[in-house]
């Protein structure tokens, strides 16, 4: 049970200070309290919290729940409810453990005094930089239910969009795999017992038929030592996406693929208009929503971007003209709407909009670039498997020249 630290103020006005065990910062505060005393300050000693997270690890609260919690708080907070009594409404109604000790350990934090902006943001993985700032902003403008409201819906939009793109790219992954293991088989498997066959007639193969088994002798001799290679290049290229530079390089790759870098740079110019227009809609000055949204938009080329444009802003230069030094990322059109809506003071409702644009536009390339991928990797499958049975098949049609 963790042990709080305290100090406070006794009936005569002295300062004292002590310690008790706890549930949480509240429970500590009511013990506190019956004993006649007014606390100023309640730490809750590093040394307990160390040993505690060591007995348990919180597990991860699903994106559902994060939603939910943050669309019901906006809720009791629009209909007059307390932020501590609506926190402890939450916690108590939690349908899982994970979520129920980040809300627990949020209210107790808020209960102490803590800004929710400053208790959301140790929980990272729940709430990113993006929802804290705006959280922050609504907490010192006063409107902390409209902030958590957008914020909820910002979340709904963007987990519909990645659902969308996943839902797309389904079949084309089924297929892939079913390919490769298709090739797989007929490699390891077909091949070798026709190689067996043909080797005991003697004579010389056609050159496809040579080539083919040539393929399946070096994959069933090194396949241990290419799977090997495989699952180590696929780690490196993982380890090197995790840095900036590594990121850097993927993202220009992508950007160059024939209609893919097309659907990624829309993908993550709808992300970064949703994320500024929700960021400057919450109150949340230009400056510091460029670079809140710079860090949650997942292409390190378009960061460079806003952090150049963040530069050029502070300096006094307009933010149209600041982004529009990348055409691949932010097409003129792009640019001039947004130059627009600077001069009439509508940038954050005008970058919404242009995020609702792209999205459509964005799901129409989807669509277009699966209904091409499906029948292009139907032909692949079928070319590839029908190459390897035709190479197979033709020392049959020479069958009376070997047997000579």
């Amino acid at each position: 049970m963790p042990v709080f630290d305290y100090k406070a103020i006794d009936q005569s006005g002295k300062e004292c200070s002590g310690s008790v065990t706890s549930d949480g910062r509240a429970a500590a505060m009511e013990s506190i309290a019956g004993k006649g005393l007014s606390p100023v300050s309640i730490k809750e000693r590093e040394d307990a919290h160390a040993g505690a997270s060591v007995s348990w690890m919180p597990r991860r609260v699903s994106a559902a729940r994060i939603e939910a919690f943050i669309r019901q708080l906006a809720n009791l907070l629009s209909a007059g409810v307390a932020l501590s009594r609506a926190l402890e409404i939450l916690t108590r109604e939690a349908s899982s453990e994970a979520a129920r000790q980040q809300w627990s350990a949020i209210y107790e934090d808020v209960v102490g005094g803590m800004p929710l902006a400053d208790s959301l943001a140790k929980w990272p993985r729940s709430f990113p930089d993006v929802y804290v700032a705006m959280v922050r902003a609504g907490e010192t403008g006063g409107f902390l239910p409209l902030v958590l409201e957008q914020i909820a819906d910002f979340r709904s939009r963007e987990q519909e969009l990645k659902g969308r793109v996943k839902a797309a790219l389904v079949y084309p992954a089924v297929l892939a795999t079913l390919a490769a293991l298709v090739m797989t088989f007929l490699l390891t498997y077909f091949i070798p017992r026709f190689s067996t066959i043909f080797s005991e007639f003697g004579g010389a193969l056609p050159w496809l038929t040579r080539a083919i088994v040539a393929a399946s002798n070096v994959v069933v001799t090194y396949g241990l030592v290419l799977a090997v290679a495989v699952v180590i290049a696929v780690l490196g290229l993982e380890r090197l996406s995790r840095s900036d530079e590594g990121r850097r390089i993927t993202d220009r790759a992508v950007l160059k693929i024939p209609a893919i870098g097309r659907l990624a740079a829309n993908f993550a110019l709808v992300r970064f208009c949703r994320m500024l227009g929700t960021l400057l809609g919450a109150g949340v000055p230009l400056v510091q929503a460029l670079r809140v949204a710079k860090e949650a938009i997942g292409n390190q080329m378009l960061s460079d971007t806003v952090a150049q444009a963040v530069e050029d802003v502070q300096r006094g230069k307009s933010l149209a003209r600041s982004l529009a030094t990348s055409e691949a990322l932010f097409p003129p059109a792009v640019m001039e709407m947004v130059a627009v809506a600077e001069e009439s003071s509508s940038l954050d409702r005008e970058l919404i909009r242009l995020a609702a644009a792209y999205e459509g536009q964005l799901d129409r390339q989807l669509r277009m670039l699966v209904s091409l991928a499906e029948p292009a990797l139907l032909f692949l499958m079928a070319g590839i498997v029908g190459t390897i049975v035709i190479g197979m098949l033709l020392p049959v049609f020479t069958l009376q020249d070997l047997i000579r």
